[in-house]
Order: structure tokens, then sequence, then C-alpha cells
């Protein structure tokens, strides 16, 4: 008989048989369940206050101008004599806007500044849900690769750790991430799969393709995926060639593009121009990676190191090809980290799990001491990327709605041409329909300006460029600043951890109006 209420006796062993059973399908079951965690960590994180974190970079801008243009029915080439990148990212933001009815949703106030906010946060909200999709695909990947524990500490690294903001971004590189990592995960399926491999691999090429259309320093992971068909599908040769098709096909709509419209010579001049342009180059990136975050850098490096004792071939071409195109690459900017994120996350993953199963060989033990580590990194990178999302640095938004009032209540006649940097002109041309918009501030080195007045709008980007032409000092030095507006950027110590992050957010920081005599 019981001894007390919460005793259960145990009377044969077919009945413990069922309660092992049923125990063994609930821990089963909070498996499953443990995606979730990454997953919501991952939507706040990168879909909390999009407008107010981080500042509006330059380069988003012009691929909104370029998917505005696209939106419009002009073509997915912008100008006749810039080839800089291929299509894939202004038909994709066009196809989506299209189908939202972007930026017809939204309210046009004259002045307001929230009207101006919704025309990116829009774009920003779509921004977090690819980062979260992102997210979903690294456990998977992890999963099936691994094991849940990797998949679940890789996903959270991924979801919370502080320099995973740059998805925050309407960049290329934030676009180009789903489909190269669903490109991985189809490929790593194939292993396991004998129906519809054909159609796996297909879609695996067409993914990768499709990054590459995006952005063709993609064509890096090549060998990472090609050799996950090669090896997952009994080393032949026939399987990759199969896989390659839709790369190839569609990585030379590009060029063929711009043959067929008469302007392969600029396409090749201005891929070359790409290949050799020149600034701080890798070590400026790879100082900038461990200022932001110094935690994930050190892990990930230890995980690539832990990745070439283990012979891990999937971490080691993930990584290793990329940085070899970074080295020889003349120009990089810190955001084109952002391919290989997933794979310092998983690599970090695994070394932490490694050095956690060194410790604690007792199996309750080893859950007790993995819960805690993964809580601890949890904590420690929710609060650090908490601190950068809740902030509202930037003073573009502002800016912008005052130049489209000071538009409307002083131009006559439209004599009065706008300057400013793509952040503001796709605003101005295409959703206030206003005349005389220079695209880009440069264009005034090439394009004479033919009203009478101007309106500059001088941020610490334009700022920053006036070098290039006398033009660009000329209009900066001969207008009167009217007004000027400063971002939250500036109550920030940039030295202090983690607000080094700041560094990267300074162009919303002090924004002037200027106007003045145009010619």
């Amino acid at each position: 008989m019981p001894t007390g209420k919460y005793l259960i006796r145990i009377r044969n062993r077919q009945y413990y048989l069922k309660i092992e059973w049923f125990v063994e399908k609930i821990h089963h079951k909070s498996f499953s369940l443990c995606m979730l965690i990454p997953l919501t960590l991952s939507a706040f994180v990168h879909m909390w206050n999009p407008t107010g974190f981080p500042d509006i970079f330059y380069d988003e801008g012009i691929y909104l101008r370029r998917a505005m243009h696209e939106l419009t029915g002009h073509g997915p080439q912008e100008s006749l004599y810039f080839f800089d990148h291929p299509y894939f990212g202004q038909i994709f933001l066009a196809s989506i806007f299209k189908l939202i009815n972007y930026p017809g949703s939204t309210h046009h106030l004259i002045g307001d500044v929230l009207s101006i906010e919704m025309l990116y946060f829009v774009p920003r909200v779509l921004m977090g849900l690819l980062a979260v999709f992102d997210t979903f695909l690294i456990y998977k990947i992890s999963e099936k690769k691994y094991d849940r524990n990797v998949a679940l500490l890789s996903s959270i690294l991924f979801a919370i750790m502080p320099i995973t903001w740059l998805l925050r971004r309407i960049l290329l590189d934030s676009i180009l991430m789903p489909f190269l990592l669903s490109s991985v995960l189809l490929a790593i399926y194939t292993r396991d799969i004998t129906r519809n491999k054909t159609i796996l691999i297909l879609c695996s090429g067409i993914c990768l393709g499709l990054a590459i259309f995006t952005k063709a320093p993609a064509f890096a992971f090549v060998p990472l995926v090609g050799f996950l068909i090669y090896s997952n599908n009994n080393r032949k040769l026939k399987t990759v060639g199969l896989w390659l098709l839709p790369i190839i096909l569609l990585s030379i709509i590009w060029p063929v593009y711009a043959l067929c419209i008469g302007q392969f010579n600029y396409w090749l001049k201005d891929v070359v121009w790409q290949a050799h342009r020149q600034n701080g180059g890798l070590v400026t990136i790879i100082k900038f990676f461990f200022e932001v975050d110094p935690v994930l850098f050190i892990i990930g490096v230890l995980g690539a190191v832990f990745s070439i004792l283990k012979k891990d071939m999937m971490i080691l071409l993930w990584i290793v090809p990329f940085i070899i195109f970074l080295s020889t690459a003349g120009f990089l900017q810190y955001f084109y980290w952002i391919p290989i994120l997933p794979a310092f996350c998983i690599s970090a993953s695994r070394v932490v799990i490694y050095l956690i199963d060194l410790v604690s060989r007792n199996k309750n033990k080893n859950r007790l001491l993995r819960f805690i580590v993964f809580t601890g990194i949890g904590t420690f990178g929710l609060t650090c990327s908490t601190a950068l999302i809740i902030t509202n640095v930037s003073s573009q938004y502002e800016a912008a709605a005052f130049v489209v009032k000071f538009f409307r209540n002083n131009t006559i006649n439209n004599d009065l041409t706008i300057i400013s940097n793509p952040v503001y002109s796709w605003i101005f041309k295409y959703v206030y329909g206003m005349d005389n918009v220079f695209s880009d501030y440069r264009d005034i080195l090439f394009n004479p300006i033919s009203t009478h007045n101007v309106l500059l709008i001088a941020d610490e980007h334009f700022k920053e460029n006036m070098a290039a032409g006398e033009a660009l000092k000329k209009v900066y030095y001969n207008t009167t600043t009217i007004t000027t507006f400063k971002g939250g950027v500036l109550q920030f110590d940039l030295r202090k951890y983690p607000y080094t992050s700041m560094i990267a957010n300074y162009e919303g920081s002090v924004v002037e109006i200027k106007t003045g005599i145009g010619h």
C-alpha cells in the first residue's frame, strides 16, 4: 500500500515501461519546443524598434531607390553606365512591395515624421522577418548536421549576439542570407532522402544561384554547398553538374543582360573597378567585429580552430573561401561579415558544448551545466542587444520631413533643386513626386544644377566625401544652414561596450539643412 499521497508503486514491469515511454516522448517534444526559444528571441532582437536603431545607412537608400525604380516599371538596371551589383535584390524587394501595396499603403503626410518613419519601418520589418527565418534555418542545419544541443545554442547565438544587429539593415547581404542557408540545408537533406532527390539538388542550386544573383561575392560559397552535394550523394560528379546548372544560368543573367543592351564594356569596366576599389581592408572589419562583439568573435575563432582539429569541412568551407575573398578584395564594409555569421555561431556552439562535455561526464550534471552555460550566454547577448535596439539614434527622419515641408512651402516654378544622399532622395522622388531631385549628391560632379536655388542635406556621409570634387565643397560652403538636426547617438560613449556598435551609426548623428544659390 502507498505510504504517502504522492508515492506511486510500480506494480509490474509492463506498467513501468509505459511510463518510461511516455516520459521519453515528453522529453522528445520538449526538444521540438526548444526551437521556439531562439525564434522568439530573434523576433524580439531583429524586429523591435526597427526605425530607432540602427540609423539609415547610405546603401540602404540605394537599394530602396532601385527597388522603387523596378516597382515603377523602369527595369532592373537603374543606370545604363553603372553596374555594381546583380539585380535580384531590387527584384525581390519590388516584388514584396507590389504584394503589400507599398508605399501606397503608408501615409504620406507633408512634414510628418511618422510618415517618413513608416517608409523605412516596412522594409526594416521585412529584414527582421528574414532574420527570424535565418534563425530557423540555422537551427535545422545544425540539428541535421550535428545534434539538437548545437542547434539550440547556435540559433540562440545568431538570435541575440550584438553583431547580428547588422541584419536589421536593408542590405543585399541580409536578402541573400536565407537563400544561402536554404541551399546549405537542402544539400544536407539530400544525404538521407531517396525520393525526389533530384528536385532537392536543383532547388539547392537555385537558392545559391539566387544568392549570387543578389550579390556576386556569394560565389565564394560554391565550394561549401558543392562539397555537401558531392559528399552526400556518393561522390558523383554528375550530381554536382546537375546542381551547378541553375547556378550558372542564374549567375550569367547579369552579364548577358548588359550584353543585350549593348553595355557589356561598361559592365566589365565596373566589375574590374569594384575589385580594385580600396579602403581599410580586412584588418579594419576584423577590428570592427572584435569591438562590436568580442565574445562571439573569440568563441567563433576558437570554434574555427576546433573545426580544423575535427576536420569539419562544412565549417571550414563556409569560412575559409570567403575570408580569402575578403583578403583579396580592395573595398570592404563592416557588414560583409553577414554571410559567415551563421558559421561563427555554429562553430562557437560546437566548441562550447565540447568543453561542457569535457568538464562533466555525468549525464544529469551535464544537462544542468549546459542549461547554466546556455542561459548565461543568452542573458549576456540579449542584455547587450537590448541596450542597443531600445535606442533612437537617428535624426534622418526629422530631416527628411522638414525638407518635404520646406519644398512644398518655398518652391516657386520648380526653381529649387534638392541635393542629398540616397537615404532621402528616393522618398522625395518616388513617394512625394518632387521634381529636381538628384538621386545622389555625387551627381552634381557630373551634371549641372539647372535651378536658381538649391536645398542641401549635409549629413555626415556627405561631409566625409566632400573631398571627392570641388562641386561638393562649393555647394556646401556657398549655402547657409537654416536648421540642424541631432540624433541620439551623440549621447553614447562609443568606447564603452556594447555601445561600440554606435561607430557604425554616425550618419544620422548631425544633419544640416542648407539653402543657397544653385548657379
